[in-house]
């Protein structure tokens, strides 16, 4: 979760991060009123994706990917982020399949089914190579241009794609607005309030966080959940679905990684610093836009009029009552209602 290193944890964090993290990962934070619309709410059987996984060679992955919907409808991709997975978005997708759309769904590298090609693959996990393996995707699976949505860090290579590569999508549906960013802002220093809502951020630098991390997998995830999006009552049957995609055997490889390469304490791979380059000159987005923001986000997160600007195309701006950090899976009905209006904006 990133904004220039500055979009993920808001003060909530502030009197949890003292605590040792077993600690943390049974804290409770507060909740507030339960939403008017969600999956599941506390109890129940949440829908999931099930066995409906696909998977296809693509790039330097094997990619696991939900394919649903009419196979001649407009096509819609969605990525999810961190500590999340396809199954944000397993309650949208039957809204889009009653409007016709084909649905793409891909578990990230590191997560799920998705596997690396080759043990002597670099495990990568800088922002330009998950938009060049949705790229490679979209062309084995022979889609020229698609609507893309996403969240997180899905939002982000949402974002890249629509920035660098305007022909391959037709509309971009970005939760938290604008979030390309460069090693050369993440080495920035910012003040210390700011530097400590990024406590997982520095622990992450660490052997020790990196241990941690791949020990707690699911602690951790929980309570990022509930950091990030304090008001949405999930159920344990809705976090253990997502929770076994975490047991991705390069899942803390690619995670490390990836807040390692923001600091620039990773180097990243030599092939996608072309990619870098452009994207650290902050790149305009050309087509048309909705950008998302829950009114109950737990992350820190700029207002729509300090990135508003880098849409230079059709766009709006919406924002979820009663919604957090993880917009599809708290008010799906309102994020499909979304992808819909954005490929009719013009």
């Amino acid at each position: 979760m990133n904004l220039d290193r500055r979009s993920f944890l808001g003060s909530t964090a502030t009197a949890l991060v003292l605590s040792p993290l077993a600690a943390l990962a049974a804290t409770e934070v507060p909740a507030m009123a339960e939403r008017p619309e969600g999956p599941d709410v506390s109890e129940g059987n949440p829908r999931s994706f099930g066995e409906n996984i696909k998977q296809v060679d693509a790039g330097e992955l094997n990619v696991g990917y939900i394919d649903e919907g009419p196979s001649d409808g407009p096509v819609v991709i969605m990525l999810h982020g961190w500590p999340y997975d396809i199954n944000s978005f397993a309650e949208v997708v039957p809204h889009l399949t009653k409007k016709g759309y084909r649905s793409i769904v891909p578990y990230l590298r590191g997560y799920g089914t998705t596997k690396f090609l080759s043990d002597s693959t670099l495990r990568n996990g800088e922002q330009a190579a998950f938009a060049a393996d949705i790229i490679a995707l979209m062309d084995v699976l022979k889609i020229n241009k698609a609507l893309i949505a996403g969240f997180d860090w899905g939002a982000r290579t949402a974002c890249i794609i629509a920035a660098l590569w305007p022909d391959r999508c037709k509309a971009l549906v970005s939760v938290s607005g604008y979030l390309v960013g460069s090693q050369e802002s993440g080495r920035k220093p910012l003040p210390p309030s700011a530097e400590f809502q990024w406590w997982y951020q520095f622990y992450f630098a660490t052997e020790r966080g990196k241990e941690g991390y791949d020990k707690n997998r699911a602690a951790f995830a929980k309570l990022i959940w509930q950091l990030a999006s304090p008001g949405w009552k999930f159920s344990d049957a809705t976090f253990d679905i997502t929770a076994a995609s975490l047991n991705n055997p390069d899942h803390v490889a690619i995670v490390i990684d990836n807040y390692r390469w923001r600091l620039g304490l990773s180097d990243g791979d030599v092939k996608y610093k072309d990619i870098e380059s452009k994207l650290a000159a902050g790149p305009s987005i050309s087509v048309p836009t909705i950008t998302i923001e829950g009114d109950a986000n737990g992350a820190p997160h700029p207002p729509a009029s300090s990135y508003a600007a880098k849409y230079t195309g059709p766009y709006l701006h919406k924002e979820f009552k009663n919604t957090g950090h993880n917009p599809p899976q708290e008010s799906p009905g309102q994020f499909a209602e979304v992808i819909v209006e954005a490929d009719n904006l013009h």
